[in-house]
């Protein structure tokens, strides 16, 4: 089979933009894998030698052990693992149970409750922020997974995104299956839900992202050492007098994994899905 290939020039135009936009994109995460490896000496060399000249494997021990040699690492990655993984899965089921309500029940208000939900999206979570920490104050959850976890329970983009997907799911299903006499949370459990992995995915790996690298609200309710979160282990590094740069892209790059992971493992959810989303639209 012969395949024709034809280079025009918007074409070559458009391959050079998409190279240099992946060389900026890529150029820090390799920073990060190459300066894990590196002494602090030569990271900080000037021009940057991008081959290390030995592998520093002291530095992945050193972001381990911390600052004081605690070992808290694994604490704080596991908190920020329960943290992050609570919120993904709550706010994936909470969005998809309220976008389904305002997709597929008419009811009057809806357009109103759906506008409401939308306009928490305009109001920046910093103006929020200090009524949100004296709520944990009075509740006494700081230095808890409840205090880290409760202000992220449900996103509105969440809501927003569930409920334009779900606007695009074939009606005839559902009144199908309450024909049959299917009751309206089965229909959701054993039809809608099954049915929107594409979204669920990105859901999920956008909800968990957020709260993975989220060091403001921890700052604020997590004190204690044992409470903090993976950013806040990361930034105590900066924190100190004399800073190992070696054991911070170490962390930094321990701390990549299982964001890497998930979306390894989701990938072709939401990428093999929107050919479907896009097909469901026309």
């Amino acid at each position: 089979m012969n395949i024709r290939t034809t280079f025009t020039i918007p074409k070559i135009l458009i391959a050079i933009v998409l190279l240099g936009m992946l060389f900026f994109t890529m150029m820090p995460i390799l920073f990060m894998i190459t300066a894990a490896f590196m002494s602090s000496r030569q990271i900080v060399r000037m021009p940057f030698n991008w081959i290390p000249e030995s592998l520093h494997w002291v530095n992945f021990a050193k972001a381990i052990q911390g600052n004081d040699f605690n070992y808290v690492f694994v604490r704080n990655i596991t908190n920020s693992l329960i943290v992050s993984s609570s919120v993904a899965v709550t706010t994936v089921l909470l969005a998809s149970l309220t976008g389904y309500g305002l997709a597929k029940f008419r009811f009057r208000g809806r357009n109103t409750v759906f506008m409401m939900i939308m306009a928490t999206m305009m109001i920046p979570f910093e103006a929020i922020m200090i009524p949100l920490y004296m709520v944990v104050m009075v509740l006494h959850i700081q230095n808890s997974y409840i205090g880290l976890i409760l202000p992220f329970l449900v996103s509105a983009f969440g809501v927003f995104q569930m409920k334009q997907y779900l606007t695009t799911f074939p009606t005839e299903f559902l009144d199908a299956a309450r024909v049959d006499g299917m009751g309206e949370f089965g229909i959701f459990v054993k039809i809608v839900f099954p049915n929107c992995k594409p979204v669920i995915a990105t859901l999920a790996i956008l909800s968990f992202r957020g709260q993975w690298d989220n060091l403001l609200w921890p700052l604020l309710v997590s004190q204690s050492d044992r409470m903090k979160t993976i950013p806040q282990y990361i930034s105590s590094f900066a924190a100190e007098r004399s800073t190992d740069e070696g054991a911070m892209m170490a962390a930094a790059l321990l701390a990549s994994i299982p964001m890497f992971l998930l979306f390894m493992s989701l990938t072709r959810y939401f990428i093999g899905g929107s050919a479907v989303y896009e097909s469901r639209k026309g």
